[in-house]
């Protein structure tokens, strides 16, 4: 069939872990997987806190099974979790890749790229009712209340990006997109942020404000 490999476990897609088998524990029976997936989608979106301070490029720490355990995480995080737990439940995913610019709540985040271009930022792609549709479950509840934005809805139909405009101020731009990809594509990811944020390889950045880490 031609989505077996977006239903297949992977290095980082390792839904069949029991770290993921547990995190799944609550989900209720579905009969229909557009429903599951709305309910993955927020169970993913929310259930963790939005951190992009704290970066992590490495092989060993990009494994769903390892995402799980904590209690933050960026968008990349949380793309291959729900990437994850999609092929658990047989839905067929991908993740996707993009640079884009942030409007809202980036300042102390700029601080640190030295940019306001965020590269390789993560979403997920899910293939219901023979279609692919996107969706992004980086920003949870709590995050956007701080920020003054509404937390961005998923019907399961349609795709959902993020908002280019809220409240009439510019939210989000889509500058490139890398495309989508069946498995975390690390060398890629690497090389991209080595390109754009080339002062992050330079030195060591480990403090409780900011941390980032590479191959």
């Amino acid at each position: 069939m031609k989505n077996d490999k977006f239903l297949q476990e992977t290095e980082f897609l390792d839904f069949n872990s029991m770290e993921i088998k547990a995190f799944l524990l609550e989900v209720p029976n579905f009969s229909d997987k557009v429903e599951l997936a709305k309910h993955l989608y927020f169970k993913v979106r929310d259930g963790f806190l939005y951190d992009p301070f704290h970066l992590d490029l490495r092989e060993s720490a990009l494994k769903s099974s390892v995402i799980y355990k904590h209690k933050r995480a960026w968008c990349v995080e949380k793309s291959i979790i729900l990437a994850s737990v999609s092929r658990f439940f047989g839905i067929p995913s991908r993740l996707g890749f993009a640079i884009v610019k942030n409007h809202v709540g980036i300042e102390k985040l700029v601080s640190f790229l030295k940019k306001d271009e965020i590269v390789f930022h993560g979403y997920v792609e899910l293939f219901l009712n023979e279609k692919w549709i996107k969706c992004t479950p980086a920003f949870d509840k709590k995050v956007c209340w701080i920020s003054g934005v509404n937390p961005l809805d998923w019907d399961g139909e349609n795709d959902s990006l993020f908002q280019e405009f809220e409240n009439n101020k510019k939210y989000m731009e889509y500058i490139h997109f890398y495309g989508t990809f069946d498995d975390v594509p690390i060398d890629l990811m690497n090389s991209e942020m080595k390109k754009h944020y080339p002062h992050l390889f330079e030195k060591e950045w480990n403090t409780k404000e900011f941390s980032f880490f590479h191959k």
